[in-house]
């Protein structure tokens, strides 16, 4: 499967609209196809996953690497983990994978910067594969996922699943306590400070925040 983005994003993350809702709102009701479907979805996925980053990627954006088995990025692309400036924890194991992935050290900036990654920075840390200008990454990304699929399923699906089995614990314990860290981050004075700013059309200022926060 390759997935990509259209237009000039490739994912836009989480809707902070929604995320004020679910907050402000005690009788919000989620969708039905939510985030935790989807990284569920990403985590059993059994066949060879390629990504081509054809834009700006926030959150998910760049957490998704984390469990594609190939990344293709354009040269023009860039990508952000705004937990912090939004006052929330990581998502979607990547306090697990991202280590893992391309060090401690570059995934503690990726997590607790909220900074733009470009691509050459996306490519030196290992976050993606190869860069691709734009013209070409998806005709790149396919060229590569037409020769796996000339291979027999079974061998495939045999190959990830012997690479991807040992991170599964991993996966599953780093969700958990993420998801308690958002649940109990959300709605937090820094949390309401970040959606506040963002609906007035401001940068957020952190320093006026209760001890501890």
């Amino acid at each position: 499967m390759v997935l990509t983005g259209e237009g000039r994003a490739f994912s836009a993350g989480t809707d902070l609209t929604e995320m004020a809702e679910r907050t402000m709102n005690p009788d919000f009701v989620p969708g039905e196809h939510g985030f935790i479907g989807l990284i569920d979805a990403l985590t059993d996925f059994p066949k060879p996953l390629l990504v081509a980053v054809n834009g700006l990627g926030l959150g998910i954006g760049l957490t998704i690497l984390g469990y594609a088995d190939l990344a293709f990025m354009s040269t023009e692309a860039r990508l952000k983990c705004p937990f912090t400036s939004l006052g929330v924890a990581p998502e979607a194991a990547s306090s697990f994978l991202l280590p893992r992935l391309i060090g401690q050290q570059n995934a503690a900036w990726v997590l607790l910067s909220s900074e733009w990654i470009n691509a050459q920075e996306a490519h030196a840390m290992g976050l993606v594969w190869k860069l691709c200008s734009p013209e070409t990454l998806l005709s790149t990304a396919m060229e590569h996922a037409l020769l796996l699929a000339a291979k027999p399923v079974s061998s495939l699906v045999a190959v990830k699943a012997a690479m991807t089995a040992p991170l599964r614990e991993g996966i599953a314990a780093a969700r958990q306590r993420e998801n308690q860290s958002f649940a109990e981050l959300m709605g937090g004075p820094a949390n309401l400070e970040a959606l506040t700013a963002f609906a007035e059309g401001r940068a957020p200022d952190f320093t006026g925040l209760p001890p501890g926060w």
